[in-house]
């Protein structure tokens, strides 16, 4: 058996798309770099123009659903799986650089991602979880039943008008951060820890 089939098979076994059918998704614009390390679920609806790195995986069984939009980047050793819950992520979307995980494995929890948000540098998310459109995750931070609200991306030019923001390392359960707020953790995120991003980023 050449190597090429076996591999494909394997895939096949295991519910991903092939290698052949990774590559037909950049006839919609997207851009996979390397379509031998990328494992994608056959289950999971892929929008248009993102940009997959090598070692990018999405997961996705017949409990779960899982929906990426369009020009989001993946960088490497991003994993998103929804083996018991939906994943659903809009448009304009960083995941990594250094490693995101995201993974819907409790039944019935839903983890909702919107447009241009950064998840980066070891950042993971579980539970049922809301990040909502411009949100931020920056650093190695466990984010479970948390709630991100929505505002301008990093981009913004008023940093109190930008989305919630979690920064630092530990573990973030049970928060809400508003608009506007950011909360700084060292091990364990508090919701009393919440700040105006303006103390860290003066308006100009």
């Amino acid at each position: 058996m050449q190597i090429a089939d076996y591999m494909d098979n394997l895939r096949r076994e295991k519910g991903l798309l092939t290698i052949a059918e990774v590559v037909a998704l950049s006839q919609r614009g997207n851009v996979i770099f390397d379509p031998y390390s990328a494992l994608i679920s056959r289950l999971a609806r892929i929008g248009k123009d993102n940009v997959f790195y090598p070692g990018v995986s999405l997961f996705c069984s017949e409990a779960g659903s899982l929906v990426l939009g369009d020009c989001n980047i993946l960088h490497a050793s991003t994993l998103i799986e929804a083996s018991l819950g939906g994943v659903s992520i809009g448009a304009g979307n960083q995941f990594g650089e250094g490693g995101f995980t995201l993974r819907a494995n409790r039944p019935g929890a839903m983890v909702t991602i919107g447009d241009e948000g950064r998840y980066m540098n070891g950042a993971s998310v579980f539970g049922e979880t809301f990040l909502g459109s411009g949100s931020q995750i920056l650093g190695a931070i466990a984010v479970d039943n948390c709630r991100l609200e929505g505002g301008g991306s990093y981009r913004s030019l008023d940093p109190d008008a930008r989305a919630g923001l979690l920064k630092g390392f530990g573990a973030a359960r049970g928060l809400v951060v508003p608009q506007g707020h950011v909360i700084v953790g060292a091990g364990i995120f508090l919701a009393s820890a919440q700040e105006l991003q303006s103390v860290y980023h003066p308006r100009s």
